[in-house]
């Protein structure tokens, strides 16, 4: 009887532990993440890149619009920490690497990366998405 008491204690302890650093190990994780894309594309003077970009591109260009058009009180999240939080639980942090280093390769274009990552979120995910972009970029 005392082990099996043990035992559940023990479990409960492990269980509870386990989802504390989950919880926030994927938080701290999503403040690193957008904070270092955020410097890099500051540092880099990439985010006139990125704006032409969108410009040239119909669908992207058609993204912001819809963005511009948000009402963001009727979004699931509204800051670049919670989107990131919501890509990493969604997607996984190994997932979007991949589609990062095969953007970068060439081997997926920006309509695959799109469609990957559309194909694991709401629509309301997706325009949050658009809006936080749109935010960041345009602000």
């Amino acid at each position: 009887m005392k082990v099996i008491k043990f035992l559940s204690i023990t479990a409960i302890v492990l269980g509870l532990v386990g989802y504390g650093v989950y919880h926030f190990g994927i938080q701290f994780i999503s403040e690193k993440v957008s904070e270092t894309v955020t410097t890099e594309l500051v540092d880099s003077g990439q985010i006139e890149t990125v704006k032409r970009v969108i410009e040239q591109d119909a669908t992207l260009a058609g993204y912001m619009e819809e963005a511009k058009a948000a009402d963001p009180s009727e979004l699931p999240f509204t800051t670049k920490e919670e989107a990131t939080k919501v890509l990493i639980q969604k997607v996984g942090v190994t997932a979007l690497n991949d589609l990062r280093v095969k953007a970068e390769n060439g081997t997926l274009s920006q309509e695959e990366v799109l469609q990957e990552i559309e194909g694991k979120l709401t629509l309301e995910e997706q325009l949050a998405l658009k809006v936080i972009v749109y935010q960041e970029l345009y602000k």
